[in-house]
């Protein structure tokens, strides 16, 4: 891995699926889905378009209204519609300064204009993570302990 790895490469080193509900889905069945698939967002999909995202953050917020029941409220009244987009070929210092300026969880990716995919601030992290992880074993093995451990200074007599 390397700081040259770009969202592409992010989406295609792992686990591909996106899950999607319709607009008209029950939060009760989006949430079953989001359970069983140990995800924390779910995209809202109207035929061949992404118009919203719905993640357990919005669960939250919305439990706190008295006349929200996840049996009855229906995913396109409370998803949000203002999907935040990287380009697929930023690189991963990029993305993780839209996440942390943004407060954002989740970014779509998009090329020519279209999404091709969706990554989350935990994706980053982790390509970050092995990214500064193979840099110090590199410089290690550049530079072992035994070469310091063996230089001294001289003394002048």
């Amino acid at each position: 891995m390397s700081t040259r790895q770009t969202a592409f490469d992010l989406m295609h080193g792992k686990d591909g699926t996106m899950y999607s509900v319709s607009p008209d889905t029950k939060i009760a069945d989006a949430i079953k889905i989001m359970c069983d698939a140990n995800i924390g967002a779910i995209i809202v999909q109207e035929g061949d378009r992404y118009v919203g995202i719905w993640t357990e953050r919005d669960l939250l917020q919305n439990a706190l209204n008295e006349n929200f029941n996840p049996y009855t409220a229906i995913i396109k009244d409370y998803m949000s519609t203002n999907l935040i987009t990287a380009q697929y070929d930023e690189n991963i210092y990029r993305l993780m300064d839209k996440f942390l300026g943004k407060r954002l969880r989740h970014l779509f990716i998009t090329k020519e204009d279209g999404i091709i995919g969706f990554l989350s601030s935990g994706d980053v992290e982790k390509a970050l993570l092995n990214d500064k992880t193979n840099e110090l074993e590199n410089l290690n093995a550049m530079v072992s302990w035994e070469y310091y451990s063996n230089w001294q200074w001289k003394k002048k007599k």
